[in-house]
């Protein structure tokens, strides 16, 4: 009789993931959420804000990693990017006035191309986080990207129901994506030092919102462990 091998899981707080079944690459999915210029790079619509990039760019190496394991792994992985049409037809008035009265109006010119518009450099998805040929790529304007986007679509066709989050920020668009993929019944896992924040505290409340009533949106861990249970196994 062949002797099974125990099934694969990330060891996550406050559970394993995933919870119910392994962890199988057909059924897995990475999703690295609005990795672009315009929130990371220095001439970017947030640097337009003020905003400090510190906290914005620390989950590119993790990301990194997380990209690699996922890859070697045989999983899925999805990007999205945060857009608006050229003639800003999808873009409601009171976001445009209030990116306006915040410094950064989205459409106006900035030294990466007008902000927040597809195509502009601005929107262009890090280099060193470039999605691979085959990688599905979800353009969005919402903060989730489920919303008018064919994610679903796009992850019921690969058979995902389990999916790791990574990107930015953690608090806006990665929780407002993660909050909806719970709601449609997928296994949800917050890769903590893979997600990027302004400044610690919302990064911090935004853990331990998935934590909640013992994980009632999902589970957290950090890369290193998401990479121990994609490692290949010794003996195949």
């Amino acid at each position: 009789m062949t002797e099974r091998k125990p099934s694969r899981r990330v060891a996550a707080d406050p559970y394993p993931w995933p919870l119910v079944g392994g962890l199988e690459p057909g059924r897995s999915a990475l999703m690295v959420i609005d990795m672009q210029a315009d929130f990371c790079a220095a001439d970017g619509y947030m640097a337009r804000l003020g905003a400090d990039l510190g906290g914005l760019q620390a989950p590119i190496e993790p990301i990194r990693r997380a990209l690699a394991a996922a890859r070697g792994a045989g999983l899925t992985v999805v990007h999205t990017r945060q857009g608006y049409r050229a003639d800003l037809a999808d873009l409601w008035p009171h976001q445009r006035e209030r990116s306006r009265l915040a410094g950064a109006e989205i459409g106006s010119a900035g030294p990466l191309g007008r902000l927040l518009v597809r195509g502009q450099p601005g929107w262009r998805i890090l280099p060193e986080l470039e999605p691979e040929a085959g990688e599905p790529v979800i353009d969005k304007t919402a903060n989730g990207a489920f919303t008018n986007t064919d994610l679903a679509a796009v992850l019921a066709a690969r058979g995902v129901r389990h999916i790791a989050f990574a990107g930015n920020t953690i608090d806006v668009c990665v929780h407002s994506t993660l909050r909806e993929a719970a709601d449609r019944g997928f296994e949800c896992l917050l890769l903590r030092d893979a997600c990027g924040a302004l400044d610690p505290a919302p990064h911090a409340a935004a853990v331990a919102m998935v934590k909640v009533e013992g994980g009632v949106l999902g589970t957290v861990a950090e890369v290193a462990r998401f990479e121990a249970a994609l490692a290949p196994r010794q003996g195949g």
